[in-house]
């Protein structure tokens, strides 16, 4: 009787952590999308552990912002966007710029998303269905229907709670996943080792994976939108504490789960010599290591990533856009629900033209980096104005972190428009 009281008592602790997870999830729904899965995944086949270090770079950094944007909005009771326009002298041309560049990057990103996520429901059904494989373009087309007027009437009715619980269960499913497919296939300790000593690889499309890998892992959107979650999670200035530890674990799970799933290819498809072109490759080629369960193990992890992505790429406009205005979503005014279906009907172009949903995904990763020293200079700006802080005084080693991050972002970014400039 005992034993089983324990056995509860724990279970229920785990749960209580889970549930207790505040506006991180959001940035793990962000980052861990099927976009930072296709990178991990197309990384770890092709380099090995090789971009470790980035992956590592970029949610230590993420890390710092996410602290930096939450602070920011528990000290002063205001939003990003519009502390950008109301304290900075260009602040209202530098939030419109921010404004269309994430929207842009993250309504490409759904495309690849809605693609992908598509792909794999019907993948699932083909290996059951054997006569949908010759009617693969109308199904995947209508799996994808199906999958974004679902998320957008979903939208309709949700509030804060609501988005973070479905997060919750997608991120904690998707985790869980990942970690079960690492037991059937590792790579060696030397090259997770190696992997964190910086270096590019010297080969066509290893730039674009360095910026796709940064556009994923360190999105602007996860920062930008921190203070209306935490706003949403109904924070005040006396959980600073709760906030700062909130932003860590988001980073530190963020790194895990990734470092976890660019682990899981490289054992299962680098030592192989097999790289990631579609789809299928994802899983198909853990099916001889591990048989037919590690398939549909790897396709559902991967498929509750993309749909813990879906909600907060939806979201993102609209949120910018609320933002700028007066620093409060509304979703269920009019407004919410004609850009929300803007983005729904460009997320199924992709799947529409029958594009390759993997290149699209990699392409969007790589448009992400553009606006990060944007998001990174503007928050900089904000910490130092005494107008706009006015006692608070930001710690010497949240800017050493931040003035790196900048730095780090404008390298990427450089390296991204030379890896575009190769790629066209």
């Amino acid at each position: 009787m005992k034993a089983s009281t324990t056995k509860k008592s724990f279970l229920k602790k785990i749960i209580a952590i889970i549930l207790g997870f505040g506006p991180g999830i959001f940035a793990i729904g962000y980052t861990i999308g099927t976009g930072s899965v296709t990178s991990m995944i197309v990384a770890g086949s092709k380099f090995n552990m090789q971009l470790l270090w980035v992956l590592f770079l970029s949610c230590l950094f993420s890390g710092i912002l996410m602290f930096a944007y939450g602070n920011y909005a528990l000290l002063t009771g205001e939003t990003a966007l519009y502390g950008f326009k109301k304290h900075l002298k260009y602040g209202k041309i530098l939030a419109v710029l921010i404004i269309v560049g994430i929207t842009f990057g993250q309504w490409n990103s759904l495309m690849g998303i809605l693609g992908i996520s598509s792909n794999i429901i019907f993948e699932i059904l083909a290996l059951n269905f054997e006569g949908l494989s010759a009617h693969k373009y109308g199904a995947v087309l209508t799996i994808a229907i199906i999958i974004i007027v679902t998320f957008y009437l979903l939208m309709l009715v949700g509030k804060y709670t609501f988005f973070e619980k479905i997060l919750i269960i997608f991120v904690t499913l998707m985790g869980v996943s990942f970690l079960l497919s690492l037991f059937f296939v590792q790579p060696l300790p030397v090259d997770v080792v190696k992997g964190l000593i910086p270096t590019i690889p010297n080969i066509p499309g290893g730039k674009m994976l360095v910026a796709a890998f940064v556009g994923t892992t360190m999105a602007a959107a996860t920062f930008l939108s921190r203070p209306l979650f935490v706003k949403g999670k109904g924070w005040t200035i006396k959980n600073l504490k709760q906030q700062k530890k909130d932003a860590i674990t988001a980073a530190v799970l963020i790194f895990v789960i990734s470092g976890v799933i660019m682990a899981v290819a490289a054992g299962a498809l680098f030592y192989q010599g097999k790289e990631v072109t579609h789809v299928l490759d994802m899983a198909n080629t853990l099916e001889p290591v591990a048989g037919k369960w590690a398939v549909t193990i790897f396709f559902f992890g991967a498929l509750s990533a993309g749909l813990s992505s879906i909600f907060p790429c939806l979201l993102i406009a609209p949120l910018l856009v609320a933002d700028y205005q007066s620093g409060a979503l509304d979703t269920n005014s009019r407004q919410f629900r004609i850009i929300t279906a803007i983005a729904c009907l460009v997320a199924l172009i992709g799947p529409a033209f029958g594009a390759n949903p993997i290149e699209i995904q990699i392409l969007s990763q790589v448009f992400n980096v553009f606006v990060l020293p944007a998001v990174i200079f503007g928050i900089i700006l904000m910490l130092r104005s005494k107008k706009v802080m006015k006692d608070y005084k930001t710690n010497l080693g949240v800017y050493i972190g931040l003035f790196a991050a900048l730095f780090f972002s404008l390298v990427i970014s450089y390296n991204g428009i030379i890896a575009l400039s190769e790629y066209f």
